[in-house]
């Protein structure tokens, strides 16, 4: 039977080089002999990246805070089945930006739902499915704002235009979840890419060893 893959899950505020360090991971991964699918969310199958343009798109107003955690957890549920789990299945890794404790941290603690409802709809829609690893990078609230305005051209979607303490609270609860589960692990996003990438690595060494 083929050993199962790997599921790893990159998260962190905006601006904080995600795309850049999912690059260099998927690459070193690869070159331990492991084959890597990387995709993101919301997003990753037809359906999801559908539901994606309807979540970051529009105005600021155009969803509230229920509707939006609804059509997350359905666009999350439709990337578990068709793509995450058969590829683990096939012992692929997959490496994705952001999954479920973005929607805790984004539609939860940002938007004031409570994580007990977020998982709730996380349990019927994917069945609670949980990455073996999630590693969160943070970065100088500045710096990250900084770098953020530089990609997006000053032309932020609609969740990534929010206020200043939105995305203070969405910082807060990253700390909070690697502070009580053991599988999310805090990474330093400053400095030099290949020194974050290297501290990246070292969080998941243990994975990459042989069962």
């Amino acid at each position: 039977m083929t050993a199962r893959g790997r599921f790893i899950s990159i998260e962190g505020g905006e601006g904080v080089g995600k795309s850049t360090q999912i690059a260099a991971l998927a690459a070193f991964i690869e070159q331990k002999g492991f084959e890597v699918v990387l995709t993101r969310e919301p997003g990753g199958t037809e359906g999801a990246e559908t539901i994606r343009q309807l979540v970051l798109g529009g105005s600021a107003e155009r969803w509230l805070p229920r509707a939006e955690a609804l059509l997350f957890a359905s666009a999350r549920s439709d990337h578990v089945e068709r793509l995450i789990e058969p590829a683990l299945a096939s012992g692929k890794w997959v490496i994705s930006d952001r999954f479920i404790d973005s929607s805790r941290a984004y539609q939860g603690a940002g938007s004031g739902l409570s994580d007990a409802d977020i998982m709730a709809l996380h349990h019927i829609g994917s069945r609670g499915m949980l990455p073996d690893r999630t590693l969160v990078l943070r970065l100088d609230s500045k710096e990250a704002a900084n770098r953020a305005a530089a990609r997006d051209q000053n032309q932020p979607d609609r969740i990534q235009g929010r206020v200043e303490t939105f995305h203070a609270d969405v910082d807060i609860a990253f700390v909070s979840f690697a502070e009580s589960e053991q599988r999310v692990r805090l990474v330093d996003a400053s400095g030099a890419p290949h020194e974050v990438t290297m501290r990246l690595l070292a969080e998941i060494s243990d994975l990459l060893e042989p069962a």
